[in-house]
């Protein structure tokens, strides 16, 4: 009887450490379950403030709600924009956009940047505006947007002064310079008979050096907007000469990156008024010393 007795509490505790042991396995698979749930919820609410944070980062207010204009341009481009004596950049379209930017109340930053690189630096964020005797063309608009234009120009050849160059049919066999990433690139290639006569074309990353090298002999001519040429005949005109033929005209607006319609229509109207009362002119006269403004 007792060895009965005693087979039957052990069986009961056996079968009470049975049931503790699957209680205690559950609990920890269960507890494992929610350990693993709270590290994929962690993990979760982890990537989603990264992507927060993320997009804050990238994320850029308008023009107008910065309260800052960036403007992009090469400040090697008399008299449109470029260095004076003392290295302060002056010129045309500079005297322009600060008085637009006072009237609209906002602070002008001026950011030089290489110039056959401006439509990516313009749309990756890094200026706001390409203000410095842009051609506005349609290849361009479907990148930019632009204002209206403000200054009508020419693509024009400068030889030296004793050149004996008269006409484009006389490059035949000659080097040209251009600037790289200009208008007069472009001009030039909507001329193929002409490009295709040339011996060589040397391309710049500026005009000041394509005109240094004009001087020195080592091209022929140099193909450039009309209102950079003739400041450089105006203070050289023993060293330079602007031939009467041209490769076709165009004009110069303020490129603006797209999306910024509201800035852009703020723009419009500020310039508009700046031609009506006369300061516009005013500025023209300065740099030009006479009224070239687009009527």
């Amino acid at each position: 009887m007792k060895k009965k007795i005693l087979f039957v509490l052990m069986s009961v505790l056996m079968f009470s450490l049975a049931l503790t042991g699957c209680n205690s396995e559950k609990k920890t698979s269960d507890n494992t379950k929610v350990s693993e749930e709270k590290k994929v919820e962690d993990k979760t609410q982890k990537t989603d403030e990264n992507k927060t944070t993320k997009k804050d980062e990238n994320s850029k207010d308008t023009i107008l709600e910065k309260g800052t204009l960036i403007l992009g341009l090469d400040d090697s481009f008399p008299p449109m924009g470029f260095r004076d004596d003392n290295g302060k950049i002056v010129g045309f379209d500079i005297d322009l956009a600060r008085e637009a930017t006072k009237r609209m109340g906002l602070k002008l930053e001026i950011k030089p940047i290489d110039w056959a690189s401006k439509v990516l630096v313009l749309n990756k964020g890094d200026i706001d505006v390409i203000w410095n005797g842009f051609t506005a063309d349609d290849e361009r608009r479907k990148q930019v947007d632009f204002t209206a234009p403000y200054l009508k120009n020419k693509q024009i050849l400068v030889v030296a002064d004793n050149s004996d160059i008269t006409k484009k049919s006389e490059l035949k066999g000659k080097k040209l310079g251009i600037q790289s990433g200009s208008t007069s690139q472009d001009a030039l290639e909507k001329d193929p008979e002409t490009e295709g006569s040339l011996k060589e074309v040397r391309k710049y990353a500026d005009n000041v050096k394509a005109l240094l090298d004009l001087k020195l002999g080592r091209v022929d001519a140099v193909l450039v907007d009309e209102v950079v040429g003739r400041y450089y005949v105006a203070k050289k005109p023993d060293t330079y000469r602007i031939l009467e033929e041209h490769f076709g005209e165009e004009e110069y607006a303020v490129g603006v990156r797209k999306g910024e319609d509201e800035f852009l229509k703020k723009l419009n109207e500020t310039l508009k008024q700046i031609k009506e009362d006369g300061t516009e002119s005013k500025i023209s006269q300065k740099w030009f010393g006479e009224d070239i403004i687009t009527k």
